[in-house]
């Protein structure tokens, strides 16, 4: 068997999750086959873990394939009973100690810095300690989760020494970036209160070293949509075009669509268009609940990654209303990108987290929380917004979007390297090759998935 010359192991937690960053995983496994890499590794969760998680999961029978070369593992945990926490980190460190222990140079990227980016640093920590002296190089990418989830509850819980672990964990890294501005900005201010009490000095690396890396969206599967595709599928739903309103997102208080339900009731386009809310969530049988009298609106709780697209394009307005919550804020909005690329309906939404940085000046920017401006952005948009201003707002969000494609995105996180014999990774300055940004191997039938025994 022919050894790789180059491997990509990314820790996330990948397919069948219902997360952006599960996404974000897949499109930069796919670029990583037409930059050099010919091993590439999704180092995730047993399934049967993930479901006793309550995730928001998607049909296992619908899953997307992978493009030969990448290699899903799944490895089982380490330990018994008497190991109440923990053992499924200690399979997934010990499969990437075995990864390391191989002489293939080697980049590790992980996607929520907890557990992943430990995982990461305590593999190559554990493979340099027995000698392997893996060649790696470590990416941790900061997610939206990571600072309202993870770094907020530490600060407000008063945990400054979990605030600490995560910061040294993260900071450990050869690069770190973050999945926006926002996020990087939210990084930065969070380690300014930790130093006040702790003497740390996080800010200023946080400030020094963190770079923004959007997230890669596989362009392709939202343009050029056969319009026949299209109606086929509102037709299975019993819609038409340009006859709804969308929400697709997590059913969820932050996304907004208690404001939006609320706002279709007020609406004078609702005798025009439906409401279709599709997606599943927290939230989802309180909203059924508030909504099973108006026949106006329409759950889907079944949408696979393709149907998602045809949706996009045919709506008469994509709605994101989110706003700030204590537990999240909408650190980018990758469903705002992916329908930009779709064309279709306008976008309305609101200036949260990091949603202006998905959006641009391309879509129509309602207050968090403003029920009547939101009612009345939508009617303007359904009943109101000439033919000629919607297909302005069309191709510049179609032209600021292609700039989230993940070729684009992933030569910006991985510049090509060509590290020399006998030095690791570390040792050599990075150098950003003229790979071409086109090219990108498409999902050709099939599936790689390995589970990996412990």
């Amino acid at each position: 068997m022919t050894q790789p010359s180059r491997r990509l192991v990314i820790a996330v937690r990948a397919d069948p999750v219902i997360c952006g960053h599960s996404g974000e995983a897949r499109n930069l496994a796919e670029v990583a086959l037409t930059r050099g890499f010919d091993d590439v590794r999704l180092l995730t969760w047993p399934i049967p873990t993930l479901q006793a998680a309550g995730l928001p999961l998607k049909p296992l029978d619908r899953l997307l394939p992978y493009s030969p070369g990448i290699t899903v593992e799944r490895p089982e945990a380490i330990g018994d009973y008497r190991v109440p926490d923990g053992r499924h980190q200690a399979g997934l460190t010990g499969r990437l100690v075995e990864l390391l222990a191989e002489p293939i140079p080697t980049t590790c990227l992980s996607m929520y810095l907890v557990p992943h980016t430990t995982v990461v640093m305590d593999a190559v920590a554990a493979a340099r300690a027995a000698g392997f002296a893996p060649n790696v190089r470590t990416i941790a990418k900061a997610v939206g989760s990571d600072v309202t989830n993870v770094i907020r509850s530490c600060l407000r819980e008063g945990r400054f020494g979990a605030a600490t672990v995560l910061f040294t964990t993260f900071l450990a890294n050869d690069e770190v970036v973050a999945v926006s501005e926002y996020t990087r900005q939210e990084i930065i201010a969070s380690a300014e209160q930790v130093d006040a009490h702790s003497g740390t000095s996080f800010a200023e690396q946080c400030r020094r070293r963190v770079t923004v890396s959007y997230p890669p969206i596989d362009s392709s599967a939202f343009l050029d949509l056969d319009p026949a595709e299209v109606d086929a599928a509102l037709a299975r739903r019993g819609l038409k075009r340009d006859g709804y309103i969308l929400f697709l997102s997590r059913v969820a208080r932050a996304k907004g669509i208690y404001d939006l339900l609320i706002a279709f009731g007020q609406m004078r386009s609702r005798s025009h268009v439906k409401l279709v809310v599709a997606g599943t969530g927290p939230a989802l049988e309180h909203v059924q609940a508030m909504a099973k009298e108006d026949d106006q609106v329409i759950f889907l709780t079944d949408v696979d990654d393709h149907e998602k697209a045809l949706l996009m394009r045919g709506c008469a307005a994509y709605t994101l209303p989110t706003k700030p919550e204590p537990d999240f804020v909408e650190t980018f909005g990758i469903a705002l990108a992916e329908k930009m690329l779709t064309g279709g309906g306008p976008i309305v939404t609101t200036l949260t987290g990091g949603t202006g940085e998905a959006v641009g000046d391309t879509a129509v920017i309602v207050e968090p929380g403003d029920i009547a401006g939101l009612a009345a952005a939508v009617d303007r948009v359904v009943l109101e917004m000439s033919a000629a201003e919607r297909q302005d707002l069309e191709h510049r969000a179609r032209a600021y979007a292609m700039s989230f494609d993940r070729g684009v995105v992933f030569d910006g996180l991985f510049p090509q390297e060509a590290p020399a014999a006998g030095l690791t990774a570390l040792e050599v300055p990075h150098a950003r090759a003229a790979a071409p940004l086109d090219g990108v191997r498409p999902e050709d039938g099939s599936v790689d998935e390995r589970t990996v025994p412990a």
